[in-house]
């Protein structure tokens, strides 16, 4: 029998499915990101000057195009949005494939106008800065600080065209038009009502729904949006449980869970959403353990890790998300303890840093440096000295500048962030004078 003409057709067969297999296995790898604070239409990504990528919505995106192990990446903006116009900014969007997808580059926009607005819990107020870009001066603008229409303005949050206020003393939320060229603010409507002592605010990645978390009432409101009026309206099975005192929420980017942290129980309630009607439903072996006083919560803008400021034990927690289920698996050596008790956190755009208040000392904020891959947290650096019980950490989109609210000297510090280093440097004229204990801060 001859075999021959068989050993050679299967030698062959073996050797066109080595060369496919070698061929897919080296491009394979994608890149990718999330878009944060879009609000215009017309958006357009490239990657190395080509694969023109629409961009309609905030959250999650990959190129269609797979690039080899070892090539080089460059993403860029091909074109502007537009209706509002608005300026997109990439961070973290070169670098060369070593052999896994890249997720992180950061596209964050903004409007012409770049303002900075703090919740003044006992003036009842909302005062409004134009940021100047270069510097990271803060100008109060014409008719600050408008009145928060409510009492005790715990919260903010910027949607679009639109700031919600939660107003923790009278149990209500504001809604506001901004003027995108000047920053000032004009009432929408009537305050939708909230449950008790409203302190936190989200929405989910489409900009669709509006969560609340009532810290008195241990639940969490949910409330349409109009896009057109920036009203809202609460669902029909809204508020839902959280556990007891929730201070803290954030959406994951993908949009598909909620996140809230709870301060007296010292876990992390975990929702899924519903994507058609905004809905939350508990994930299994919700809610979990963090540490005595969670007050903050933060995500990678990856989705990757969450991390919980856990005042009263004076730590950080730091988990992993399942994204298939949402539910939370504590990081190896979780968690970090603290000198200080942290009061509040931020990751920069490209989640390269954590940022914390209260970590060394009572008055500083300091900076970690976050794991690739693993989340772990490692500080970076030394601390930098803030006012007086500072609070309501925030970074701009573009991750340029950190700032953070001084409830006890009424004035907000405002850093430079090192775009290599994560390294926090205060900037001239800084802490500029608030009105009285600032709680929060939002950035457009």
């Amino acid at each position: 029998m001859n075999t021959g003409p068989c050993i050679a057709l299967i030698a062959a067969a073996c050797a066109m499915v080595t060369a496919c297999g070698d061929n897919l296995g080296a491009s394979a790898y994608s890149v990718g990101g999330t878009v944060t604070g879009l609000s215009g239409t017309g958006l357009v990504l490239q990657i190395n000057s080509g694969d023109d990528l629409s961009i309609s919505s905030n959250g999650a995106f990959v190129f269609r195009a797979s690039l080899d192990n070892g090539a080089s990446y460059s993403v860029s903006v091909a074109a502007q949005p537009s209706a509002p116009a608005q300026t997109c900014t990439v961070r973290n969007g070169t670098g060369k494939i070593d052999a896994a997808n890249i997720a992180n580059v950061s596209v964050s926009c903004q409007g012409t106008g770049h303002f900075a607005y703090v919740a003044n819990m006992l003036s009842n107020n909302v005062s409004v800065y134009a940021l100047n870009s270069s510097t990271g001066a803060l100008t109060s603008i014409a008719g600050s600080p408008f009145a928060s229409t409510g009492t005790a303005p715990a919260a903010l949050l910027i949607n679009g065209n639109f700031l919600y206020v939660a107003n923790s003393g009278s149990n209500e939320i504001a809604v506001f038009s901004i003027s995108g060229q000047i920053g000032a603010l004009t009432p929408a409507g009537t305050p939708s009502a909230a449950g008790g002592a409203p302190i936190a605010l989200c929405v989910d990645a489409t900009g669709s729904y509006l969560y609340v978390a009532n810290s008195a009432s241990a639940n969490v409101s949910a409330y349409s949006i109009d896009p057109a009026t920036g009203l809202l309206t609460e669902l029909g099975n809204s508020p839902f449980a959280a556990g007891a005192g929730p201070s803290s929420l954030q959406t994951d980017p993908s949009g598909n869970y909620l996140y809230v942290s709870n301060q007296i129980g010292g876990t992390v309630s975990v929702f899924q959403i519903n994507a058609s009607n905004g809905a939350l439903t508990a994930v299994s072996g919700s809610p979990f353990a963090s540490g005595g006083g969670a007050t903050s919560i933060a995500i990678d803008p990856v989705g990757a890790f969450v991390y919980v400021a856990n005042g009263s034990a004076a730590s950080i927690s730091e988990f992993s998300i399942d994204s298939s289920t949402g539910a939370l698996s504590a990081v190896s050596g979780s968690p970090i303890p603290a000198v200080s008790a942290p009061t509040s956190l931020a990751v920069d755009p490209a989640g390269r840093y954590l940022y914390a208040s209260t970590v060394n000392s009572a008055n500083a904020v300091a900076a970690y440096s976050i794991g690739a891959g693993t989340g772990a947290l490692t500080l970076s650096g030394t601390a930098i000295s803030t006012g007086n019980t500072p609070t309501g950490i925030v970074l701009d989109p573009s991750g340029s500048y950190a700032l953070l609210a001084n409830e006890a000297t009424n004035n907000i510090s405002v850093y430079a962030v090192d775009a290599t280093s994560g390294a926090l440097t205060q900037v001239s004229g800084s802490p500029f004078a608030s009105g009285i204990e600032p709680r929060a801060i939002a950035v457009d």
